[in-house]
């Protein structure tokens, strides 16, 4: 945690970049028999219960920490292929002056397979951080999944797939050219973690 903590708030090295990784998965595009409604005054819009259902997709996404800048593709399947692909795409977008890449993600195993492991011996720039075991909040990108969820997943109705990947692309765009970081300090962290260390103290009392 306190690692996490020191990545988190501390300034960067020139050479650094920290990014929290993670992945939104089973998008659906959810196309509906009807238009959705807009809502009139004082009301809720109107949107037709019944859909079809076209597959899904995954989101593969990286959000740095420090700019707020978010890297993403969206893939049919969840592998350790595809997070390699999320990676690549990492790397290529990632100047040559960044010698240090801290990834912060959870310990699924596709984050941590031998193909994964494999990629990033050929990689020596990246280096895995993983977050505790039941420690989701401590993933930035996750805030980021929240608010892609309420602008654009709250009540989906896309055609079929590859409109639902062309929003989300299109969204990555947008947000990209207003890019924020999120307020993480060190005393807002602590507070955090004293409200863990109160809930444990509780538990086992």
């Amino acid at each position: 945690m306190l690692n996490i903590q020191d990545l988190y708030t501390r300034p960067l090295f020139p050479n650094e970049r920290v990014l929290s990784l993670d992945e939104k998965t089973s998008l659906q595009p959810r196309p509906r028999p009807s238009a959705t409604k807009p809502p009139r005054h004082d009301e809720s819009a109107k949107l037709e219960s019944t859909y079809k259902r076209c597959g899904a997709t995954h989101l593969l996404a990286a959000f740095d920490t420090h700019t707020g800048e978010v890297i993403g593709v969206c893939r049919r399947r969840k592998r350790q292929v595809e997070f390699i692909e999320l990676l690549e795409e990492i790397d290529r977008l990632t100047p040559a002056c960044v010698t240090l890449i801290h990834l912060l993600c959870d310990n699924v195993s596709m984050h941590k397979g031998k193909l994964t492991r494999a990629w990033l011996a050929k990689h020596p720039r990246f280096t895995m951080h993983f977050t505790p075991v039941h420690c989701s909040w401590m993933n930035q990108v996750e805030q980021w999944f929240s608010i892609i969820q309420r602008k654009r997943f709250s009540a989906p109705n896309f055609s079929d797939l590859n409109l639902l990947e062309q929003r989300i692309v299109a969204f990555i765009k947008e947000w990209n050219e207003t890019a924020h970081p999120f307020k993480w300090t060190s005393k807002s962290f602590q507070k955090i973690l004293a409200k863990v260390d109160a809930a444990i103290n509780k538990s086992a009392a």
